[in-house]
């Protein structure tokens, strides 16, 4: 089973799928024709910071994606003609070290709608992951931002380590499909030692091909490269709307630079209390807790896969196990087997859209069709959906999963080992015995990783800063609701403001509910917050549907 990333929905919309690049962190150079970092020994790193700050983007249209940004065709104008522009921005390498070598990040933008009397700034957006290329799924989400752009320009990045912002790239033609490995071993024995074995080669791969910025694409990077866009953008303050892991680098932004917080929306939020194996515990709750929501839905729909929410959670975990032992033949010489069963349950608990192409998937698979749900998994962007991958695509598979683990295994300090696994695995199949395993074992995933890790859990606390808007959705799989509370809590007293959305899937203004989006506006574009306590309901899937 694939780790249950806190990816928001609107990356799980985009078309996009990122790509690997070799692309690896360089040494620009400027207009003048002199390398970057290459000072001799002259430029201090106040200079070095304040040539930074003082650099002019040069914007212009925005070509085809690149494959390490998930290809596909140039953005299209907006509907009134707007066209997207992209930019490099260059930024230090390693922020300890200003005067150092630098990377250029990527960056695309559409200008304000609005009069230039009303223009508030530029809007930052960052869509989770970690690891999705802003600059690919902006675009094919610029119409549920619309009435943003009536006073902000919508501007989003490829976040360093991501895209065509140096991106790591951990590919090793030694290295075996992670398709073949299997994420939920038995206790011990072969399987455990391939996984642990996996993990470690593929750390020593991403220090092979990406070793020179491997070091450097954390989230506190990150989050000083988002206030130097700030500066270079002209604003005086950061406005910002973070989806999912976005909420995290939003927090961490906050805590170095409160005074520099402007409005700022968290959707999704992440819990910054917990290290990686408590994240990954309250995720297996999470995701439990909205399939069991799904569960009740499809019962009240007349699904053919049970009675009530406890017959059809039963009778899916029956499923998983059986298609573990024989899996179904599907289309291309593909199989579902059980975890693919498991990656397109987790795919479609994203967003309540998908519930009924998922309760089609699971009909058929009781009956012995594994085609809906194969297809599912796909089209979600899982894992887990078996076949052969062509060899000769190698070199053009997606960057995500390398961008995913290096940025979590650079934050976080956790180093399980089997052992840690195995002592905790009761825990987390109490927590839910569908998806409970694969994560226990998704924390192995920074074993042997060749760059310690910063911290057991982020660092958000922001006395000073304004309000930040937190919104917490009741049903969130994979930010459970309860990180919401955290997240304000740490941030500090007045600073992290509550709204509560009682829906299901992840995060909740990409979900079209009217009461948040006119939440979420009135603060981005008016600064009015909403009342404390505020709920927002969820209107229930058609019946029928």
């Amino acid at each position: 089973m694939p780790t249950a990333r806190a990816i928001s929905t609107a990356v799980l919309l985009s078309t996009a799928t990122l790509l690997a690049s070799s692309l690896t962190a360089c040494a620009p150079t400027d207009p003048d024709g002199d390398r970057q970092g290459d000072t001799g020994g002259t430029t201090t790193d106040a200079q070095a910071l304040t040539k930074l700050r003082d650099q002019s983007l040069i914007w212009k249209a925005c070509p085809a994606p690149s494959p390490a940004q998930g290809g596909g065709e140039a953005p299209a104008a907006l509907p009134d003609g707007t066209r997207w522009q992209c930019a490099t921005l260059r930024t230090p390498l390693d922020w300890k070290n200003p005067s150092g070598e630098s990377m250029d990040l990527a960056l695309i933008r559409a200008r304000t709608s609005g009069a230039p009397d009303d223009r508030i700034g530029s809007l930052l957006f960052n869509f989770g992951g970690p690891g999705g290329s802003g600059v690919a799924t902006l675009p094919g989400l610029a119409a549920d931002y619309e009435k943003l752009r009536a006073r902000y320009d919508l501007v989003s990045f490829d976040p360093r380590g991501v895209g065509d912002s140096s991106a790591v790239r951990c590919l090793d033609a030694g290295l075996p499909d992670e398709d073949e490995i299997d994420n939920i071993p038995d206790d011990g024995g072969d399987e455990t030692n391939a996984l642990v074995r996996f993990n470690r080669e593929t750390a020593a791969a991403c220090k092979k091909n990406s070793g020179d910025v491997l070091p450097y694409v954390g989230t506190t990077q990150a989050a000083q490269d988002m206030d130097l866009m700030r500066q270079v953008l002209g604003d005086e303050k950061l406005h910002y709307l973070g989806i999912s892991y976005g909420t995290e680098l939003g927090g961490v932004y906050a805590h170095l630079f409160p005074e520099h917080v402007g409005r700022a929306v968290l959707d999704g939020v992440v819990d910054p209390t917990h290290d990686m194996m408590e994240e990954a515990l309250a995720q297996a709750g999470g995701f439990q807790l909205a399939f069991e929501h799904f569960a009740a839905w499809c019962a009240r729909q007349g699904c053919t896969l049970g009675d009530d929410a406890e017959d059809i959670v039963d009778l899916v975990v029956g499923l998983e196990a059986a298609l573990d032992d024989t899996p179904l033949p599907t289309p291309d010489d593909a199989e579902l087997d059980g975890d693919a069963l498991v990656a397109a349950v987790t795919g479609a608990l994203y967003r309540q859209d998908y519930w009924p192409a998922l309760r089609v998937g699971l009909e058929a698979a009781a009956d012995d069709d594994g085609d809906v749900l194969h297809d599912l998994a796909e089209a979600l962007g899982q894992h887990g959906t078996g076949g052969d991958t062509d060899d000769d695509t190698t070199d053009e598979e997606s960057n995500e999963d390398d961008a995913f683990r290096a940025i979590t295994c650079d934050d976080s300090s956790s180093r399980y080992t089997v052992a840690d696994v195995l002592s905790r695995l009761p825990d987390f199949l109490e927590a839910s015995p569908l998806f409970g395993p694969g994560l226990a074992w998704s924390t192995l995933s920074c074993d042997g990783w060749p760059v310690p890790g910063a911290a057991r859990h982020p660092e958000v606390s922001a006395p000073g800063a304004p309000p930040v808007l937190l919104v917490g959705n009741t049903g969130d799989p994979a930010t459970p609701y309860e990180g919401a509370a955290r997240m304000a809590q740490r941030l500090g007293e007045k600073v992290g403001i509550e709204l509560t959305y009682e829906g299901e899937g992840h995060g909740a203004y990409d979900s079209g509910n009217t009461c948040v989006q006119n939440a979420v506006d009135a603060y981005l574009l008016n600064g009015t917050l909403p009342k404390p306590g505020t709920v927002c309901e969820a209107e229930p899937l058609p019946e029928g549907k």
